[in-house]
C-alpha cells in the first residue's frame, strides 16, 4: 500500500470517527435542549449540526481529491506506450505509399 494510500485511508477513518462522535453529540444536545428550552443550548446544537455538515463536506472532498490525485499519476507521460505526437517526416510519395499500401498515385502538374 503506498503513502497516498495509507494517508488516505487514515484521514477517513478519522473523519468517520469524527461524524459518529458527532451524531452522538447531535442525540444528546438534542434531547438537553428540549428538556432545558434554553436558547443557548439550540445554539450549540446548531454548531454540532453545522460541524456534522462540514465533515460530510471534507470527506466528499478527500474522494474527489484522491480520485484526481490517482487519475493524475495515471496520465503521467513518463509511462511507457504512451504517444502524444505524431510527425510524418517524408515526401508526398512515401505517405502515399504507407497510407495505400505501396499503392502510388503520381499526379503530374498541368502547365
Amino acid at each position: 500500500m503506498s503513502d497516498l494510500d495509507k494517508d488516505y485511508v487514515h484521514v477517513r477513518d478519522s473523519l468517520y470517527d469524527l461524524s459518529e462522535q458527532g451524531e452522538e453529540a447531535i442525540e444528546l444536545m438534542m434531547e438537553l435542549a428540549r428538556e432545558s428550552e434554553h436558547p443557548r443550548a439550540f445554539e450549540v446544537l446548531g454548531q454540532l449540526i453545522k460541524q456534522k455538515a462540514d465533515i460530510n463536506d471534507k470527506l466528499m472532498k478527500l474522494h474527489k481529491s484522491n480520485k484526481e490525485i490517482k487519475k493524475v499519476d495515471a496520465l503521467d507521460p513518463a509511462l511507457p506506450n504512451a504517444t502524444n505526437n505524431n510527425v510524418f517526416i517524408g515526401s508526398t510519395t512515401e505517405l502515399q505509399r504507407m497510407l495505400h499500401n505501396e499503392k502510388v498515385i503520381d499526379v503530374e502538374p498541368e502547365d
